[in-house]
């Protein structure tokens, strides 16, 4: 993939090194009570479970220039607002793009704690996407999925989670999730994971039509979804799956949207609440 050198969004917040791993104690004597039990459970000081940071907190709105893996991913946000801008124009509509937030080891956003033991997520109620860079490793190293590609395929998932957001979506689905019934809703929650994978899809169309992907990067992308399909990661954790506690869908599932994407190109053909043949 094409990034050395090309310029990166402003939309960052680098919040690494900020002491996000503690917990944003603001909950009056409930949050004082958490952080003394947490104190007494592992004996450490209650002062290391507490910290400033907030779902307000900025962090640094630049990274490093001696931050490769940072500086991959700005370029990678910016090519995210590019595309996305200029499929949002052609329906004479204004994108907005989120904030996508750096940071290591835990963080408050208006949906809770993140950790990085979630991996990346999106949170819809501040519209920010949340990454630490330690599941590049993960992805890598315990997925066997490396590359570029598959790296700007993991952002660009949760950048899918924002448009759904945007378009008013994901507001739609939370409320029909409410009357679903539990199997109902997850198999809801499976299509908009899938629908998100769809989406990084035409993202990789329209990065391959400009020029910023070399060959094999597709293929990058397809393996790390394939990695990451429920049925293997539930088969590799506890020696069986079971497709009624499925959250993301199956790794042929992943990869079929993924693909589709990437050959079509259009927002149109990512209805996966139509089409569960896939």
């Amino acid at each position: 993939m094409k990034w050395e050198g090309r310029a990166g969004s402003t939309n960052i917040e680098d919040r690494r090194g900020m002491g996000g791993r503690g917990l944003a104690v603001g909950g009056g004597i409930g949050g004082l009570v958490l952080v003394l039990l947490m104190s007494a459970l592992t004996g450490r000081n209650p002062a290391e479970f507490i910290t400033t940071s907030s779902p307000e907190d900025t962090g640094v709105r630049s990274v490093p220039e001696d931050d490769p893996q940072s500086q991959f991913v700005s370029v990678v946000l910016k090519d995210t607002e590019d595309v996305w801008g200029q499929l949002f124009a052609k329906r004479n509509q204004t994108y907005e793009p989120p904030a996508l937030v750096l940071f290591d080891g835990a963080t408050e956003s208006a949906c809770g704690l993140g950790q990085s033991a979630m991996g990346p997520f999106y949170c819809p109620a501040d519209r920010k996407v949340y990454l630490d860079l330690s599941f590049f490793r993960e992805l890598d190293e315990r997925f066997g999925a490396p590359g570029d590609f598959a790296r700007a395929y993991v952002v660009a998932h949760e950048i899918g989670h924002h448009i759904q957001t945007v378009t008013g979506l994901s507001a739609r689905l939370q409320s029909a999730r409410e009357q679903a019934g539990r199997r109902g809703a997850s198999a809801l929650s499976v299509r908009q994971e899938l629908q998100a994978d769809c989406y990084a899809g035409v993202f990789g169309y329209h990065e391959a039509r400009r020029g910023f992907l070399d060959a094999g990067d597709a293929e990058e992308g397809l393996t790390a979804a394939a990695a990451i399909g429920d049925d293997r990661l539930q088969q590799q954790s506890q020696g069986r799956v079971v497709p009624e506690s499925f959250t993301h869908g199956s790794s042929a599932q992943r990869v079929a949207w993924l693909r589709r994407g990437l050959e079509s190109g259009r927002v149109e053909a990512c209805n996966t609440f139509e089409d569960s043949s896939r």
